[in-house]
Order: structure tokens, then C-alpha cells, then sequence
């Protein structure tokens, strides 16, 4: 007999190696899907379904009203709603309204969102060092978010008003015509209630952030001689990066929801659509006006900017 006879025949004489086993096959399969613990799933399900109906389904049929000449009609009845492509975006693109609405939205976030992550981490920075009174001041800094913005709109309009407290202490210096109801300075003061309303969940998001800066890096860069600015500067800044990149995320996408406060404190956008916001607009165009395809296709524009301007305030905090 051969060498390769030897060889043959020890292998055809070799146990065959065990196959693997259906259960474990599917049981790995499970596991992959449903993950360890399938029962948190199970938890999570009612959550899941809220998503779903609550935006997966209405962002579904905006997109198909957006693209479509979609009109709303009694119930029951069977009407024909044609595909229209691109028809209602290069409507809504070139009205000088929408337009309008979104270079006053931009305004909104040019002086909103860095005048909230500033104040914000400042004052939790200054409520961190354990200064006098620290629990009155958070909580006189979060009763404002707390408080429902029709009651806060009319202690800003007693204040801002033509007869307002503010006029009556600035007298001739007062401007003219007031503050809500001029057109330069409408959303500027829009801006600045959000800030003030929205500044107390935002000090207690940095707050909690704050918790994670190790003492040690504050009394390191103490030793080799930083000052307050420096240490603010150097450790706290880079130290609750994470936080800012939320902060940031979260003003932007309050400001492009603005609804309420011009609706309330300009009268629904005034004067002369100075203070119009997108999400009123749809409002007027979708609701009072009988329009729902040029008000989702705005809608359908406003998510495409609100997430490319998360993207890249999520990529100017990154780490480097």
C-alpha cells in the first residue's frame, strides 16, 4: 500500500467532525435581532409604536403630500390627487413669504444660539463653584421653562409693549415704534424671550455635564498658574464639549419649531411678516388657507436644513 493509500484510508477512518447544532444557529440568529435580553424589547415596544405614529407615519405622508397636488376633502370622498414632482418646492422657493420666514428664522438663530450656549455655560459654570444661594438661583433660572409661554408672553408684552415699563424707564430714548412691533427689532426680541425661557433647561444640561470635569485638571492648571479665565477657557470649555454639541443641536432645532411666541407676541408674524417663522407659515398656508402641499413641502425643506445645520454644529464641536 501507498503513501496516499495510508493517507485515504485515515481519513476515511477519521471521526466526522461534529455538526453544528439548528439551536445554537437560532439562537444566535435571536440574539443578533432581539439581542441578548429580548425581554427589554419587549419594553421598549410601546415607545416603538409611539415613534412610529407619532412621526414616522406623518413624516411618510408629509413627503407624499410634498409631492403631490394634495388637497383636503370631506371624508369619505374619492377625489384624484395627481403626482407633481417638484411643482410645489419651486412654488414655495420662489415666494417672497417663505423666503422671508427663513431669513427670519436665520436671524433667530444668529442671535439665539450663541447667546444661549454662552449665558448657559457661563452661569452654570459660576453656579458650580459653590457660590452663595447656588439652589435660589438654579431654580430662579429654570422657573421661566417651566412656565407656560402664554403667561410668559403677556409679562414680556406688559413689559415691551408702547406703554410698557421699558418705554416709560427709557422715555424719549425709547424706539419707535416699539419693540414688537417694529419690524427691525420684532424677531430680535423674539429671539431674546426664547433665550430667556429656554436658559434654565440649558444651565442643567451644563451643570450635569460639569459633574464629569475632574477637580484635578481645575487645581493642576491652578498650580502652574492659570487664572479664572484661563481655567474656564482650557478645562471647562473642552471638558463639556459633548454638552455644548447638545446644546447647540437642541437651540437650533427650537428655532426652526418657532410657532407660539411670534404667534402671540407679534400677532401671528407682524409687522408685515417680520417675525414670520416657517412653522407659522404652514400653519396659515396648510391650515387657514387650504394649501397642505406647499405647507409640506416646506415643512420637507425645513427638516433637509434643520439636520445639515446639526451636522455641521456636530462637526464644529467634535474633538479634534
Amino acid at each position: 500500500m501507498t503513501l496516499r493509500d495510508d493517507a485515504v484510508a485515515d481519513v476515511a477512518g477519521a471521526p466526522a467532525a461534529p455538526a453544528t447544532p439548528p439551536a445554537r444557529s437560532s439562537r444566535s440568529l435571536r440574539t443578533r435581532w432581539l439581542g441578548a435580553q429580548p425581554i427589554g424589547g419587549l419594553f421598549a415596544l410601546p415607545y416603538l409604536v409611539f415613534v412610529l405614529a407619532i412621526f414616522a407615519f406623518p413624516l411618510g405622508f408629509a413627503v407624499y403630500i410634498a409631492f403631490h397636488d394634495y388637497f383636503f376633502t370631506a371624508p369619505g370622498a374619492v377625489v384624484e390627487r395627481p403626482f407633481v414632482g417638484f411643482d410645489n418646492f419651486i412654488t414655495v422657493l420662489t415666494d417672497p413669504r417663505v423666503l422671508g420666514a427663513f431669513r427670519n428664522t436665520l436671524i433667530f438663530l444668529v442671535i439665539n444660539v450663541p447667546l444661549t450656549a454662552v449665558l448657559s455655560l457661563v452661569l452654570a459654570a459660576a453656579l458650580n463653584t459653590g457660590i452663595r444661594w447656588a439652589a435660589a438661583y438654579r431654580v430662579a433660572f429654570y422657573v421661566p421653562y417651566l412656565t407656560a409661554s402664554v403667561s410668559l408672553v403677556g409679562v414680556w408684552m406688559l413689559l415691551f409693549s408702547g406703554n410698557g415699563l421699558i418705554n416709560t424707564i427709557l422715555g424719549p430714548l425709547a424706539p419707535d415704534p416699539s419693540w414688537l412691533v417694529n419690524s427691525g427689532l420684532a424677531m430680535p426680541m423674539i429671539a431674546f424671550y426664547v433665550t430667556w425661557k429656554q436658559l434654565g433647561f440649558y444651565i442643567l444640561l451644563y451643570l450635569a455635564a460639569l459633574q464629569n470635569v475632574p477637580k484635578e485638571l481645575y487645581e493642576s492648571a491652578e498650580t502652574d498658574g492659570a487664572g479664572a479665565f484661563a481655567r474656564f477657557w482650557n478645562v471647562t470649555v473642552p471638558g463639556v464639549r459633548s454638552a455644548t454639541t447638545l446644546v447647540l443641536i437642541l437651540s437650533i432645532i427650537t428655532g426652526a419649531n418657532l410657532f407660539t411666541e411670534p404667534y402671540l407676541l407679534t400677532n401671528g408674524g407682524g409687522p408685515d411678516g417680520a417675525s414670520t417663522t416657517p412653522v407659522l407659515l404652514i400653519y396659515q398656508l396648510g391650515i387657514q388657507q387650504q394649501n397642505p402641499d406647499t405647507a409640506a413641502a416646506i415643512g420637507m425643506i425645513l427638516v433637509i436644513l434643520v439636520g445639515m445645520l446639526s451636522l455641521l454644529a456636530n462637526r464644529a464641536t467634535r474633538e479634534r
